[in-house]
Parts: structure tokens; sequence; C-alpha cells
């Protein structure tokens, strides 16, 4: 696949309004449609194999990763809502992947989620198909493409979350 000069894309001579930038080539768009395709080509196929769906392999490897982590920090981490977490919690919890603690005196109850043997046991097995098959799309993407996307990403990134503050 030949690649476009960097003068032929639409954002190589972008202004401050975005003269001439249409909906399908808004980062917004591009970034929905790589990130859905990625999901599904990557993803979704280990998740399924295990018997997860994404947002519950995405939970199980935060809390895997932490051990025991608070509800929410784990909204946060996942970047998903509160009503998906803790219905993919409680999907996890049942079928023992996960234990679910309240601690507090307080009628608003800190919720803790922690990981269990059978959680870690399921982790340890799929994190090195999901490691390679991550990598097998890095590796798309020749190693300087991969530092500039990485680093374009995170400055994206902060750009973001300076917007929201």
């Amino acid at each position: 696949m030949t690649q476009p000069a960097d003068n032929d894309t639409p954002w190589h001579d972008l202004d401050a309004h975005g003269t001439g930038l249409s909906v399908d080539v808004f980062i917004t768009t591009l970034m929905s449609q790589v990130g859905s395709a990625l999901r599904r080509t990557i993803t979704v196929p280990y998740a399924d194999q295990f018997g997860l769906t994404v947002s519950e392999w995405r939970l199980l490897s935060l809390v895997a990763h932490a051990g025991r982590i608070a509800f929410a920090d784990l909204v946060v981490q996942s970047t998903s809502d509160k009503a998906l977490v803790s219905r993919a919690l409680k999907l996890l919890e049942g079928r023992g992947l996960v234990a679910l603690q309240a601690e507090g005196n307080t009628p608003r109850k800190k919720l803790f989620c922690a990981i269990t043997p059978s959680g870690e046991a399921l982790h340890r097995e799929a994190i090195p198909i999901a490691r390679a098959r991550q990598a097998a799309a890095l590796r798309a993407l020749a190693p300087e493409e991969r530092d500039g996307l990485y680093r374009a990403l995170r400055k994206l990134q902060q750009y973001c979350q300076q917007a929201e503050r």
C-alpha cells in the first residue's frame, strides 16, 4: 500500500477553522473507525475465546493488574460509564473471576474489586495471546511509525485532559 506524501493528506495545511475538512477525515471519525476495527480484529477473538466480552476483558485485565481497585478508579481507568462497569463486574463476579467488597461504615460504602484465583488464572492464560495480537497489529507499522503514533496519541490524550479541566 502506497502512503501519500505529507502534503497529500487532508490535515497537512490545516487552518484553525478546519476549512475543507469533511466528516470522513475528522480525527474523531477516523479514530472511532480504527478503534472499532482494531477491537473486532484483535480483541474480540481472544475475548470470545475465553467467554468474555471486550468490556469484561478490559475490566478483568485492569483488576488483574491492580490486584485490588476501587470501583470509582476502575470506572476512570476503563473509560467506561458506571452502569457498564457495574453490569460487567456483576457478570465477572458471577463467574467467580472477581470479588466485590464494600468498605466503610456509612450508607455510601466504598466498593472495591479484587481479582480471584480463578480470575488470575484466566488472565494469566489470556494475556500472552492479547499481547501477541496487539504486537502483530503494531508491527504492521514500521518502528518509526509506531514511535510517532505512540507520541501523537499521548499528545492528543494530554490535549483532551487539559481541555476537560
